[in-house]
């Protein structure tokens, strides 16, 4: 039995052609055949590498890819669930921008509708500094050459322009070059920004340099009449708010309320459909004061010749209606523009005559006269034996000139303004020196002095009142005639329409009233009213007051005013000097009403420190009082005196 096997059979090598043999161990190589090849060393057996498992690396790459996942979950959840409000209104604030709409500042207008203080468009002129550098213009002196083309056109100096259109920070996008300008300058430099850029069209060598120069719209307080009432009307600041006088006073009621608007923004530009919210603006109401522009420039015309004639430092000049208490006019000189404050004398700013405080002399001799009148002490007739001297306390007291004994009246001391009479008259007032005193002083309270006018104007004096018990030994006798004493030219002025007025006291008033946005008019209040003395010695000063003007004995006849009844008096006062505090120099003065039997119209001058020429308050003031009261009278048309005048006896035969 043949076995079998299972492994496969040798395979049989077929033989090939025989290859020749070599003599001498191999053929000799013919030209262009390559030379034998030496064996080299034997090749090592290729070794074999073992791959490690691939599932720990997956897995240290699967745990990265879950931690990374798992922190963007995190903060996913953050930014939308957690802190979702937050994001959402920082959003809304970079979206949404929010701008004022500013409300128009009402005007001021005289009693008749005349604008003395309105407000216009204008425009605050600014600069994107980015637009200036050589990245956007491709030239290193862009802010110089657009500071040269604006500086003419603003009115400012062209190095601090472009040192203001090329600022430290260099992230910094907006500069204001000029505030409140006119449409006119914003319209110069549009038309320059449009043809440069016409120009830089055809013109590759042309740069608009102003290309990065804006306009804000904003508004301009504008008042139409310079100078005129502005210690009155005030000033406007640059922050859009009142600086002074009835500006500040009423900048609450003038300003209005302003309103916001709310839109969307991209790239600095609204977004149509995206809505927008906006509050409108309130504007200010008007105000309506009781000045009349055309009295108030003749006054102010009159002191700022004369003070400037007198070489003086200033003056002032009050017209008031007695029956109402209303001021027609209240003029400074010197005074100043209040569009033009960069050029104004800041020691002109504000208002004098109510906030220069001054002994008032001779013209408070009135108030004396009232008391004594009042009190029952003596007469228009009764007779005062005047000395050239009198002694009282430690001093010796005179007039203002010498002169042998005067036998007057008591209405002739008031019109020879004797010192010395007004003491003796006055001293009859109590049993001693020191009741006398107390009564004067409760009518100098009582006529105004030493308290406020009642205008709540800013800046205003009360002058000074010392209490009866803090008079001096000098005071009580000086008082009297008007020193020792300060008042303001309103308290003055109110003193003589009190008299004027039957005896009653008005409190003085500048606003008639006010006219909100809906036009309707809204009455200022009704101005307080107390009774000062009684209609009886009202008249009778007004009696007395007539004889200084009318007699040729009197100080005043300089006042006098063809078909007029005139009622004035004359003051000439040692003057304190604010700067040192001493005497020096002299107040001038005039006060007075007419007509003086039907008196409608008060007005007070005062000059201080004239220099030059007389310094007399009639020689200087009456001849103002007469000018302004002649034109006051011809504009209220106040028809002429038929009456004629009492004419109280000066002087008696001992």
């Amino acid at each position: 039995m043949t076995e079998v096997s299972d492994r496969e059979p040798p395979r049989r090598r077929v033989p090939g052609p025989a290859r020749p043999v070599r003599s001498g161990g191999g053929r000799r190589p013919g030209p262009g055949a390559r030379p034998a090849r030496r064996p080299g060393p034997p090749r090592p057996a290729p070794r074999a590498f073992r791959l490690g498992s691939p599932r720990p690396r997956l897995r240290m790459i699967g745990l990265a890819l879950t931690l990374v996942l798992a922190a963007f979950v995190v903060r996913l959840l953050q930014v939308q669930a957690v802190d979702a409000g937050t994001y959402s209104a920082k959003a809304e604030q970079n979206r949404y921008v929010v701008h004022t709409l500013p409300a128009e500042r009402g005007g001021i207008t005289d009693r008749n509708g005349v604008a003395l203080a309105t407000t216009v468009d204008s425009y605050d002129i600014t600069a994107d500094p980015t637009m200036f550098t050589r990245e956007q213009l491709k030239v290193d002196d862009g802010p110089e050459q657009a500071a040269a083309l604006l500086a003419p056109i603003l009115g400012q100096d062209q190095e601090h322009l472009a040192k203001v259109l090329r600022p430290n920070n260099r992230e910094l996008r907006y500069v204001r070059l000029a505030r409140r300008q006119t449409p006119q300058v914003w319209n110069q430099i549009k038309d320059l920004k449009t043809a440069l850029t016409a120009k830089a069209e055809t013109d590759r060598a042309t740069v608009n340099v102003l290309a990065g120069v804006f306009a804000d719209p904003s508004s301009k307080r504008v008042y139409p009449g310079g100078d005129l009432a502005a210690g009155i009307l005030g000033w406007v600041g640059a922050d859009g708010k009142g600086g002074g006088g009835l500006e500040r006073k009423l900048d609450t009621t003038l300003a209005g309320e302003d309103g916001k608007i709310r839109y969307a923004q991209s790239g600095g530009r609204q977004v149509p459909t995206a809505g927008s919210t906006e509050t409108p603006a309130v504007p200010g109401s008007d105000v309506e004061l009781t000045i009349d522009r055309d009295i108030q420039w003749a006054a102010q015309h009159a002191i700022s010749e004369q003070v400037e004639k007198s070489k003086a430092d200033g003056g002032y000049v009050i017209v008031q209606d007695t029956t109402t208490g209303e001021i027609l006019a209240m003029a400074n000189s010197p005074g100043f523009d209040p569009g033009d404050l960069a050029h104004a004398d800041p020691a002109a700013l504000g208002n004098a005559a109510l906030q220069d405080a001054f002994e008032p002399g001779s013209t408070a001799k009135v108030l004396s006269m009232a008391a004594v009148l009042e009190e029952n002490v003596a007469t228009p007739g009764t007779h005062i034996t005047v000395p050239n001297r009198l002694k009282r306390g430690d001093r010796l007291f005179k007039d203002d000139i010498d002169h042998p004994t005067w036998y007057l009246t008591l209405n002739g001391v008031l019109a020879k303004s004797s010192n010395i009479g007004t003491i003796m008259a006055t001293g009859e007032l109590g049993k001693t020196q020191a009741e006398a005193n107390k009564v004067l002083y409760s009518y100098l309270r009582k006529f105004g002095l030493g308290g406020y006018s009642g205008l709540g104007f800013p800046g205003e004096t009360k002058g000074i009142l010392a209490p009866p018990d803090q008079w001096s030994t000098s005071q009580q006798y000086t008082i009297p005639f008007g020193q020792g004493v300060s008042v303001n030219a309103l308290q003055a002025a109110s003193i003589y329409s009190t008299v004027a007025n039957g005896g009653v006291r008005i409190e003085p008033t500048l606003v008639r009233g006010t006219k909100g946005a809906d036009g309707r008019f809204t009455p200022a209040p009704e101005p307080k009213k107390t009774r000062v003395t009684s209609e009886k010695t009202a008249k009778t000063l007004s009696q007395m007051l007539e004889s200084v003007v009318d007699d040729e004995e009197g100080t005043g006849t300089k006042a006098r005013i063809p078909g007029y009844r005139v009622a004035g008096k004359t003051g000439t006062a040692n003057r304190v000097d604010p700067a040192t505090g001493k005497y020096h120099g002299y107040t001038s003065s005039f006060a007075g009403f007419a007509p003086a039997d039907k008196p409608r119209v008060t007005v007070y001058c005062a000059i201080q420190n004239a220099t030059e020429g007389s310094y007399f308050g009639g020689q200087i003031c009456g001849p103002i009082y007469k000018q302004v009261m002649e034109f006051a009278l011809k504009t209220l048309q106040v028809p002429p005196t038929g009456a004629a005048p009492a004419r109280l006896p000066v002087t008696f035969k001992p």
